[in-house]
């Protein structure tokens, strides 16, 4: 065997063990195509369709943070003793917030399916000291976690809603004021469960009914037989009058209130709230709060109360809010401020609340009651 042989003999033997070797290489796979959430516009911004489905989901919530300083009966101030001499004292009222929301859409041959959740997380302290019955003594108001709650969980096919919600008696009419403290003169019970109905008759007249269970000591049905709250609203170019009755199964008693919005100019909207209710039967005991002689849905002190106010846009970026309110037991609340939008989804708003107690309140009701009390409130607020 020559040199010539030899080399040519060795390069073959090369040439197979490369190819073998290829043959028996792993072959990647490729890379299946990524899926990228959609954007749903059907119900709103926000929403995106949750991979894989027909369904449209939308997160969002906010981030607040409260201080308020003056009487504890505005709400803005709070009580607090003192660590060394035992005092009773005034300090700031401070909460923080943060609030998580979710929104669901979907098309059905039945109509649209929704649902809206939001639950809420508050640490601060409160706006009275506490009580102790058993060493007749007083703690210092100290903050902490105060509350975590379900404000909102229902499900919507169609008009049919059930689950959690606020009462109709004020959802439906639109609350009141867009002040902080609107409810210096209150104007109704809120949590409560829900079967309603909506019927939107599309030329402007839509309608509500409501089987609800209430809520707190005084406010839940004491029976099958639930609450039942109805409404009717008209709405056109130049505002809106809108009405809702409620029927407490408890006590046997009829509560209503009639509301009228205007637009007089496009940078100005205005509002007044009639209400009245029977008292015949009610015998509920005054220290069950918020509710205490008044029921469910008649929480204003006597027979009949009013509420009005209004908002002015200053700019793109300012509005000024107010808000006045008066009861039959003479209680008067008055509630200002202004809102400011620092930068797109931050808020500032500065309130001034007052509020002079009457004959009966449902508002001031601990045995140190205050005949006037005057307060304010600056809240941030963060919403996404």
């Amino acid at each position: 065997m020559n040199i010539k042989s030899l080399l040519l003999g060795s390069a073959a033997a090369l040439i197979a063990v490369s190819g073998a070797r290829a043959a028996d290489a792993v072959v990647v796979a490729e890379p299946e195509p990524a899926e990228y959430v959609k954007i749903c516009d059907v119900y709103g911004s926000g929403y995106f369709y949750i991979p894989g489905t027909e369904t449209c989901l939308r997160i969002g919530g906010y981030v607040r943070y409260d201080i308020g300083m003056g009487d504890v009966g505005a709400f803005t101030g709070a009580e607090s003793v003192d660590h060394e001499d035992g005092d009773v004292q005034d300090t700031w009222y401070k909460n923080a917030r943060a609030t998580f929301k979710t929104w669901t859409g979907q098309e059905t041959e039945l109509g649209t399916l929704k649902t809206y959740t939001e639950t809420r997380f508050n640490f601060g302290n409160n706006n009275r000291h506490a009580f102790f019955n058993s060493t007749d003594s007083f703690d210092s108001n100290p903050a902490g976690m105060k509350s975590v709650s379900l404000n909102f969980a229902w499900i919507q096919l169609g008009g049919l809603r059930v689950g959690k919600d606020e009462s109709a008696f004020n959802t439906f009419i639109g609350y009141a004021g867009n002040v902080i403290q609107d409810t210096l003169v209150p104007y109704g019970g809120f949590d409560t469960n829900v079967v309603q109905y909506y019927f939107d008759a599309g030329n402007g007249f839509s309608a509500v009914l409501s089987l609800e269970e209430g809520a707190g000591i005084v406010g839940t049905i004491d029976s099958y037989v639930p609450h039942v709250v109805g409404g009717l609203k008209y709405t056109q170019g130049w505002g809106a009058i809108t009405g809702v009755v409620a029927y407490d199964s408890n006590y046997e008693e009829v509560a209503g209130k009639v509301r009228l919005d205007v637009t007089p100019m496009q940078n100005l909207s205005l509002f007044i709230i009639g209400g009245y209710g029977t008292d015949d039967n009610l015998s509920d005991p005054t220290w069950a709060i918020p509710a205490g002689g008044r029921g469910f849905y008649k929480q204003w002190s006597g027979n009949w109360a009013v509420w009005g106010g209004g908002t002015y846009t200053i700019n793109e970026k300012t509005s000024f809010n107010v808000q006045l309110s008066y009861d039959e037991g003479k209680n008067f609340g008055a509630a200002a401020n202004i809102a400011y939008d620092v930068v797109p989804g931050l808020t500032v708003t500065a309130e001034v609340d007052y509020i002079n107690v009457g004959d009966d309140t449902a508002s001031d009701w601990t045995d140190a009651r205050q005949e006037d009390a005057i307060g304010g409130m600056l809240r941030f607020q963060r919403s996404f």
